[in-house]
């Protein structure tokens, strides 16, 4: 497809490498404003390009990343040479993030969202005791763990893989419903849901087992309730390299050993 990469935001996180990356490359391509830009260059590691999709979620603009930090998992290649052509190239992909509705004790609502996940921690040295329903149909009367979460495929590589939940293709239509440390129902797993369902947990003894819930770096602590789905309201729009998408990234990661 043809994409207009006239003009680009260079921004960076606070490693000195991606600082110093963002001014050689604004000198060699031109900087321009945020709000003007074509498409925005991210430069730093996987937790700033998580920051920078969440900060462009209401704005529709496209993001490419480059990686300046450790893993990368989220970023391209960092390379200075060809980058509108890169650019221009770059195949998009739509993440539509999840909606985190959240009630407290004092009865107040907080809402975030998540591109890789929402997850429910226990918050003391006790088990979590969650009731999971799922359409407003009880699949689970009694969890007891240390935590669960609801992962899109975007982050099903991320928290959701190391507490052993499925890897997703990107674009498939699912969420992993994935417990951290499950001790009844003792062979519990998790679940795949259709992205199209609403999740509700209900923190069982809320006051004696304590729950924080957290939307990617939004954390609300001593939650009530949790109702998660995937909004049709808000989009992030990610580019990647052809030879790099991130399809290829996550069929990747299935044959790690």
């Amino acid at each position: 497809m043809t994409r207009d990469t006239t003009s680009l935001c260079f921004i960076s996180s606070d490693a000195d490498s991606a600082q110093e990356a963002a001014k050689r490359l604004a000198a060699l391509y031109g900087q321009s404003a945020p709000e003007e830009a074509d498409v925005i260059v991210a430069l730093g590691g996987d937790g700033f390009m998580l920051q920078t999709l969440h900060d462009a979620m209401h704005s529709d603009k496209l993001i490419y990343g480059m990686n300046r930090g450790s893993v990368g998992f989220l970023l391209n290649e960092y390379r200075e040479e060809g980058l509108r052509e890169r650019i221009a190239a770059a195949v998009e992909h739509l993440i539509r993030p999840l909606e985190m509705t959240v009630r407290v004790h004092d009865g107040e609502k907080v809402r975030a969202y998540a591109i890789n996940e929402v997850s429910l921690l226990r918050q003391s040295y006790q088990a979590a005791k969650l009731k999971v329903l799922v359409d407003g149909r009880v699949r689970l009367p009694e969890l007891i763990c240390d935590g669960l979460m609801v992962a899109t495929p975007a982050g099903s590589t991320a928290y959701n893989l190391s507490a052993h939940g499925p890897i997703l293709p990107l674009e498939a239509s699912l969420l992993a419903l994935t417990p951290v440390s499950p001790f009844r129902p003792r062979r519990w797993r998790g679940a795949l849901l259709p992205n199209r369902v609403t999740v509700d947990i209900v923190v069982l003894e809320a006051e004696k087992r304590p729950v924080n819930a957290v939307a990617d770096h939004t954390e609300v602590k001593s939650v009530s309730h949790v109702r998660v789905r995937e909004t049709d309201e808000i989009r992030a729009r990610i580019l990647s390299d052809p030879d790099h998408s991130w399809d290829d990234r996550i069929l990747a990661e299935q044959f790690l050993y």
